[in-house]
């Protein structure tokens, strides 16, 4: 065997062997996630971390979970589909008609715009809390749903993903022809343009409805009432009434322990996956269409 095959192997064997470590620093969290609400609270500190319990626990668990505050996971689940449904529509009928506006469309203060967009997407979105809530504030909003929705709808990702995918994926020519016929702006863009963004649509609803569904600081912050927390805060409270990660509860009698609180991690993290795997096609075509040019 000649020297340049067996430095290929080496290759090969090498890169397998990082893909497999990364695969197992990844995928065992998640096993002991799946597994730890077959087991109750001591089993899960004296029994092996990746062993099953039973079905029976994992019913009794479920049952504590949506037993508490009178099945309040529901609540805060409902709460973040009606916050994170909302904030998606807002931002799909802003974000792609602003960037087909952009990718197709020389105008004053263009470019201005595209730098913003970009500085804006980059920032992270903790330093946006305070100047928001000051806002919602001063139009009497704090406490109420809007002062999440509208804040979430706000998604300059968004714009820039419709804006690389009209600029690379959409030939020029496809969308001067119907002006060439007499079609007006609107009819282009209803009738031509917004059919051919499919991909890039299902992609910015994917990772706006990822970020509304897992932002939990400006809920943290806009909202006071239990009634209104979504899925993220919610989880923080179960996670303050769990004896085992607040010492301040001491001998306080609570059934909130770490198999309820792994069920609900994965109850919240249910939605997502799903979301994830229904328009998976049209994701990958999202992702690769800036690489090619129709």
């Amino acid at each position: 065997m000649s020297v340049a095959r067996i430095s290929a192997r080496v290759y090969r064997l090498g890169g397998l062997a990082v893909l497999l470590a990364f695969c197992a620093f990844f995928l065992i969290p998640v096993v002991w996630l799946l597994l730890a609400p077959t087991k109750s609270d001591f089993a899960l500190q004296q029994r092996s971390p990746y062993a099953f319990g039973s079905f029976h626990q994992l019913a009794l668990t479920w049952h504590h979970l949506i037993s508490f505050e009178n099945g309040a996971l529901y609540v805060w689940l409902r709460n973040s589909l009606v916050y994170s449904g909302a904030a998606v529509l807002i931002t799909l009928a802003i974000s792609v008609p602003a960037g087909y506006a952009l990718a197709t469309s020389q105008f004053r203060g263009r470019k201005l715009v595209l730098a913003t967009t970009l500085v804006v997407m980059i920032l992270p979105n903790a330093t946006l809390v305070l100047p928001t809530f000051l806002e919602m504030n001063a139009i009497h909003l704090v406490g109420n749903v809007l002062a999440v929705i509208l804040p979430f709808a706000f998604f300059p990702f968004g714009v820039y993903l419709a804006y690389i995918y009209y600029s690379t994926a959409v030939p020029p020519e496809v969308l001067e022809a119907p002006l060439v016929d007499g079609a007006n702006e609107w009819q282009l863009f209803r009738w031509i343009a917004l059919p051919l963004a499919k991909p890039v649509i299902a992609l910015v609803a994917f990772f706006a409805f990822l970020a509304d569904w897992n932002n939990f600081f400006l809920p943290f912050v806009m909202l006071g009432e239990n009634s209104q927390y979504p899925l993220p805060v919610g989880l923080n409270e179960l996670l303050a009434t769990t004896p085992s990660f607040n010492p301040t509860l001491g001998g306080t009698q609570l059934h909130i322990l770490r198999p309820e609180l792994a069920l609900a991690t994965l109850f919240a993290a249910a939605p997502v996956a799903i979301g994830l795997l229904i328009p998976q096609r049209s994701l990958v075509r999202g992702l690769v269409a800036g690489s090619t040019v129709g």
